[in-house]
């Protein structure tokens, strides 16, 4: 997992030049990169924190330093600039820098796209990031920054296409080429070219067996093409590899426990869900660990599994980001964790601050929660206010639109069986007829898949006149 670092020289002669006189700088730069192109955190070097702190105190003036530590903030999805005045201040001393120094375009776009992105304009961000590799397609930071961006926005052409632009420029004996492959497998399963996306990712395995992103394809590819014994052999098989990858692990363990519900193997997901997804979620506090524990949970609670307090820990983090209106995708899942918990107090006062956000605020997230994010959050309460009717009636209209929430294909899965649930329990036989119809729509896309057979059955005892 470890390499050699670069220095200044290294840098430039690889032709994205850091505009540093620390050669310190420019190793850890490297080095905090690496870790977050590679989703772990290098013991050697005392993580991903450890190595972005040091390298803003090798060269506080290091404006692409600051780019990094910044675009890592916003990107994670934990923090927003309307909330938390440090980050803001961050981001303003970034350009007050950037204005004090005599930069590369490149790196002058860097910062604007940081700056956007920390603002709520994702995808203008994405636009500058490629206006960078259009002309330094080797710059791998704006690659990733524009691939983590794609997906949060569901925008899963782009994703496939802005790394497949870039991979002829590539050499393989070029520092990080293997994850390319796995971001380009990943693009390549996001826009259903199942085949092409598993060869790409065991390409990226077989250079790096740790690249914990194509093993992520892979899980994908077998989570919708229905090999869910396959998936759980192929999880169990290599979680040595990944496993150490902290930054993505709980995801993967995730698609592992996915398999188990799948098949209706419940006390099996639990297990993971006890011994790595809520530990995990827990200990990081990561929006994107505790996204994935929500959803698993919610999930297992659709199937009738009792998930008891499980709830808890997860609340005590999300509530927390309940103002924040980063992402659609994460409020939905926080909103999950304050319905587990059954707060209904809390859960009033985000349902507000949603409707304060759609009326004052700007940017991407606003719109998609104006447009789907409200709506789908409305259904979940309903649901939980066995108003089964009524969630039918809130989701349908919106489910071709819930891409927007980004995330993937997997994850989106979620709504469409919460309105196949939703439409099961709701008193109206139009609805009963509906989830049949969903249903054998699903049954047609995946044809291997236990758990569209156990509610194809449900749907069948149902009676319909």
């Amino acid at each position: 997992m470890h390499q050699a670092w670069r220095d200044s020289q290294a840098w430039t002669k690889f032709g994205t030049p850091l505009s540093t006189t620390s050669n310190e700088a420019c190793k850890l730069f490297d080095a905090t990169l690496t870790q977050y192109i590679g989703w772990y955190d290098d013991p050697s070097m005392q993580g991903m924190g450890t190595c972005c702190d040091g390298m803003l105190k090798a060269d506080p003036h290091f404006v692409m330093g600051h780019v990094l530590k910044n675009g890592l903030n916003v990107l994670g999805t934990g923090r927003t600039t309307r909330l938390d005045s440090d980050l803001s201040r961050d981001i303003q001393d970034m350009e007050d820098l950037a204005l004090r120094q005599k930069l590369t375009s490149r790196e002058q776009k860097h910062v604007e796209a940081v700056k956007l992105w920390a603002e709520g304009e994702m995808a203008k961000a994405c636009d500058i990031w490629e206006s960078i590799l259009l002309y330094n397609p080797l710059d791998i930071l704006a690659l990733k920054f524009a691939h983590d961006s794609y997906f949060f926005l569901g925008f899963s052409t782009q994703m496939r296409d802005s790394i497949g632009r870039i991979l002829p420029h590539w050499k393989p004996d070029m520092p990080l080429y293997g994850y390319l492959l796995g971001m380009h497998s990943f693009g390549l399963e996001e826009t259903n070219l199942y085949p092409e996306a598993e060869k790409t990712a065991r390409k990226g395995l077989e250079i790096n067996p740790n690249d914990a992103w194509s093993t992520h394809t892979v899980a994908h590819v077998m989570e919708m093409t229905g090999r869910q014994d396959e998936g759980i052999q192929f999880m169990s098989g290599t979680e040595k590899d990944w496993a150490k990858c902290g930054l993505l692990a709980c995801h993967n363990y995730w698609h592992w426990c996915l398999y188990n519900i799948e098949k209706g193997n419940h006390e099996e997901a639990l297990g993971i869900v006890d011994s790595q997804i809520l530990p995990r979620a827990k200990n990081s506090g990561a929006m994107l660990d505790n996204v994935d524990a929500c959803s698993v949970l919610y999930r297992l609670k659709m199937e009738g599994v009792n998930v008891k307090d499980r709830w808890q820990d997860l609340y005590e983090i999300c509530r927390s980001h309940t103002d924040d209106h980063i992402l659609v995708f994460n409020d939905i899942h926080i909103l999950m964790s304050l319905l587990g918990v059954e707060d209904k107090t809390v859960t009033h006062k985000m349902m507000d601050s949603i409707r304060e956000f759609i009326r004052a605020g700007k940017g991407d997230n606003r719109d998609i929660t104006a447009s789907v994010g409200l709506t789908l959050c409305e259904a979940l309460i309903a649901y939980d206010d066995e108003d089964y009717a009524k969630a039918t009636e809130l989701m349908y209209p919106i489910r071709y639109k819930v891409v927007t929430i980004g995330g993937s294909h997997a994850q989106r899965d979620l709504c469409n069986q919460f309105l196949i649930h939703a439409a099961l329990k709701s008193t109206k036989h139009e609805h009963h007829k509906l989830a049949r119809h969903l249903l054998m729509e699903r049954k047609a896309l995946k044809p291997c898949s236990p758990l569209t057979d156990r509610l194809i059955e449900r749907a069948m005892a149902i009676h319909i006149e």
